[in-house]
């Protein structure tokens, strides 16, 4: 497999919320995005993530490389880290496959993937129907809309007085402001936009409870998620 950046490439730099997190959104990302849900539809699935919601398989080398290559220079000045280099920690195909009845708790709310602020995540869309993005969060009571090691702990135990009664988060996905999170930015979801942000930003994906969770890479919400840490 050969990949390539796409000649009509785009790229824009924001930042989001209050505490103004830096967000890189890249449209028609690469030249040959059906290679990719090709190769996709050709590999084993599995659930093997506890808090991930659905299924996964190794992304290809190529796609790897065409990352690191790519992308590095401009990550590590963005997002301002302190390193010369980048390395991927993760990077799988990711389809989102768990009814929304069978979600656990920490499923049902905003999560973060790391404390570390120098840890990115890249999310590449491959589905072409309305499947839904990614959205961002606050947490109403701390104010918090992402979380590092000072921060956890409030966080946790603020969480823990929080979640009875009517603030309880309802069964399904998150997707929108609830008693407990407010909704600071979303990113649609469109075929070969790959977007890449902090991993200690309180996120979901932007799942309706009316999206039809089917497993298979060529009718499902297909990504490419992938970790990013200084090296």
């Amino acid at each position: 497999m050969q990949l390539s950046l796409a000649p009509d490439i785009k790229i824009t730099k924001s930042r989001f919320g209050h505490e103004q997190a830096p967000l890189i959104i890249i449209d028609n990302f690469i030249k040959q995005p059906e290679q990719l849900v090709e190769h996709a539809s050709q590999q084993h699935f599995l659930a093997n993530s506890p808090y991930y919601p659905g299924v996964r398989a190794s992304a290809p080398i190529p796609y790897q490389q065409l990352l690191l290559q790519q992308l590095q220079s401009t990550l590590i000045d963005y997002f301002e880290l302190e390193t010369y280099a980048l390395s991927l920690s993760v990077c799988h195909y990711s389809i989102v496959s768990t009814a929304p009845q069978r979600l656990k708790l920490l499923q049902r709310i905003p999560h973060f993937d790391s404390l570390d602020k120098n840890g990115l995540a890249a999310v590449h869309y491959l589905f072409k129907k309305d499947l839904g993005g990614t959205s961002f969060y606050r947490h109403r009571k701390t104010g918090f809309e992402y979380i590092n090691q000072r921060r956890e702990l409030e966080y946790y135990r603020s969480l823990e007085s929080e979640n009875d009664g009517e603030n309880m988060p309802s069964a399904g996905y998150i997707n929108g402001d609830t008693a407990l999170f407010e909704r600071i930015s979303e990113v649609k979801g469109l075929f070969n936009r790959i977007i890449i942000y902090r991993r200690n930003s309180l996120h979901s994906g932007s799942i309706s409870k009316s999206l039809p969770l089917d497993p298979t890479p060529l009718n499902g919400r297909l990504s490419i998620s992938t970790f990013l840490d200084p090296k």
